[in-house]
């Protein structure tokens, strides 16, 4: 039977580059149908996260500052002492580069754009606290951050504060369902990488069953979250799930377990170095099955520590690194001039958010409340990473790929948007 794959075909009216809210008609999270819970059974009576939340604040009537010597945006992320240390740099590498470019065009009416750099890096509620001294410090929206639990923390500071806050690398599907109308996420969610994996696995391949192999934190727990749903409701429940402790050296006793087993594939959800290092593992031990993984594996590093161990595995993906966009282009390039490296995801997401925030600045002014209200007025924006779909929580649903190793490179295997 032919069907929409991976995420359903949705068909947008944009006009000049943006959509309203009011058009976004299809499932909340751009669910397909075959996935939604009891789709078979009955439709559900109450829906929620269909209508965006509003700010009824009085923020909108501040006056502008005067006497300001530079336009100050913030940037929260993991940096030195963070296991997401790589991640945080290139997250940074990304958000000044389009401050530079921002800058070079001339600015603000003149002032230059200032970015001030935090690292949430620090006991739990830590990134609470770097979002007061980016307040303090005077800055006007907020590019930030990757861990779930640092995001949420910091979203509920910024709700407080009233501070804009644009999330391009955290992909905790539970980020933006907090109704807290001062942030969007430019970044697909696990619940979209878990789709275009799920329906690949199960329908693609008919492999029947897949063991879970995830990272012991808040990345792990609510990735595979919404890959088990999709798997039960495609038929195929989830019979071996298990853990392993981020940087843990031995991993042979879960190992041991999943080749016991009959799962006949595994799915690894954790940072790039860890899934290298379960991945040279298993092939150690002689270990057989298909390996498939989340966006994070997709990385050089990890090509480089797994070598032809990584031959055949497939991840998911948020964008288009093949694209021949001439904005994406012209990011490569100006980012391997100034870097020396290839951007991945965490750097084109970021790169987008600052571009996304310095254009809400620039039409809206230096107000907190009318930045939110243009950022949040977004229905689709389109950036170094393609068009970035906002639902009404703000949160990107746009499309998503399928990248698979063949002879040492990752390369596009498939789009969410394909019909089969």
């Amino acid at each position: 039977m032919k069907r929409l794959s991976s995420i359903a075909l949705v068909i947008f009216g944009v006009v000049a580059g943006q959509l309203s809210l009011a058009q976004v008609k299809n499932n909340y999270g751009n669910t397909p149908n075959e996935l939604l819970p009891f789709y078979q059974f009955q439709k559900p009576y109450k829906l929620f996260f269909d209508e965006p939340q509003p700010y009824l604040g009085e923020g909108r009537k501040k006056e502008i500052p005067k006497n300001l010597d530079s336009v100050k945006v913030g940037f929260l992320g993991p940096l030195e002492g963070s296991v997401e240390e790589a991640y945080g740099q290139e997250m940074l590498n990304g958000a000044q580069l389009a401050l530079e470019e921002a800058n070079a065009k001339g600015g603000y009416h003149g002032l230059p754009y200032e970015l001030i750099v935090r690292s949430d890096v620090g006991l739990w509620g830590a990134s609470g606290n770097e979002i007061v001294r980016l307040y303090d410090a005077g800055v006007w929206g907020v590019i930030g951050s990757i861990d779930g639990n640092n995001s949420h923390v910091a979203i509920r500071v910024a709700l407080k504060l009233e501070m804009p806050m644009i999330n391009t690398g955290s992909t905790d599907p539970t980020l933006t369902e907090t109704k807290i109308p001062w942030v969007i996420r430019c970044i697909a969610d696990d619940r979209q990488n878990s789709y275009i994996l799920a329906l690949h696995i199960f329908e693609d391949e008919k492999i029947k069953n897949v063991a879970i192999f995830r990272a012991n934190d808040r990345y792990g727990r609510m990735g595979v979250k919404e890959f088990m749903d999709a798997a039960r409701r495609l038929g195929y429940p989830i019979q071996m799930h298990l853990n392993f402790t981020p940087g843990a050296e031995d991993v042979d006793s879960q190992l041991e377990k999943i080749r016991n087993s009959s799962a006949t594939a595994v799915l690894i959800w954790g940072n790039d170095k860890d899934a290298a290092r379960i991945v040279n593992r298993m092939r150690e031990l002689g270990m057989k099955q298909k390996i498939f993984g989340s966006d994070r594996m997709a990385t050089d590093r990890f090509l480089e520590l797994t070598g032809s161990n990584a031959e055949g595995i497939i991840t998911s993906y948020p964008y288009n690194p093949e694209s021949k966009d001439p904005k994406y282009l012209a990011f490569v390039k100006n980012y391997k001039e100034k870097y020396h490296s290839e951007p991945g995801v965490f750097a084109t997401h970021a790169n987008d958010g600052m571009n996304i925030l310095i254009d809400a600045i620039e039409k809206k002014g230096l107000n907190h409340a009318l930045i939110r209200d243009e950022l949040t007025s977004l229905g689709s924006y389109h950036g170094v990473t393609g068009d970035i779909i906002f639902d009404p929580t703000w949160n990107d649903v746009g499309e998503v790929w399928l990248m698979e190793v063949k002879n040492g490179k990752f390369i596009i295997k498939s789009s969410s948007k394909r019909v089969e």
